[in-house]
């Protein structure tokens, strides 16, 4: 269980363009325990927020979620990150635009590397997005966490404007579709 926490959890690192956006709809969900905004598939190690969004860096905006399995399957993670931002649009999401918002699974594992590969068949199949996949799968290379002011964004800055305009619709999402897997 490489880069697992413990017997009882394991982890996933994901990115789908702002983390705070991510961070928000991740730690709604039962059965993740923590959610940590940060850096990741880059070429700079320790690189700032300012750098990432520079795009000099290489890395993508992502989160690190811990979660128990026996709660929440990593099928059901993929599931509600493959619904709650749009994995067909090259290097943005929305006005994000750049290489730091890209769609992407990190994976620590070859059952993590195989369930992304399949989540993302299972997206395409039903056709849940009118255009092509974009969503990267590869291995996790070093995380790194995000400045403090980072961690839970949404929750300490829900009436801020980004979060109202594009956080907020995220949450929505994810409640009108996953009410069941709610904490």
């Amino acid at each position: 269980m490489s880069h697992s926490q413990s017997a009882t959890t394991d982890t996933v690192t994901l990115g789908g363009g702002c983390f705070w956006c991510l961070d928000a709809v991740f730690l709604r969900l039962r059965g993740v325990t923590a959610v940590v905004s940060g850096y990741a598939g880059g070429r700079v190690a320790h690189p700032s927020y300012e750098a990432v969004c520079g795009g000099g860096t290489g890395h993508a905006e992502v989160v690190r979620v811990t979660y128990n399995p026996r709660v929440i399957s990593l099928s059901d993670l993929l599931d509600v990150f493959f619904t709650t931002h749009d994995p067909t649009t090259l290097n943005r999401q929305g006005a994000d635009v750049g290489a730091q918002y890209r769609s992407v699974i990190f994976y620590n594992s070859p059952k993590q590397k195989a369930a992304a590969e399949a989540a993302i068949a299972s997206v395409t199949a039903r056709k849940a997005w009118p255009h092509r996949l974009v969503t990267e799968v590869s291995p996790l290379p070093a995380f790194y966490p995000a400045e403090d002011y980072h961690q839970g964004y949404y929750e300490a800055n829900a009436f801020q404007p980004y979060c109202r305009v594009v956080v907020a619709p995220k949450v929505a999402k994810l409640r009108q579709h996953y009410m069941e897997m709610l904490k």
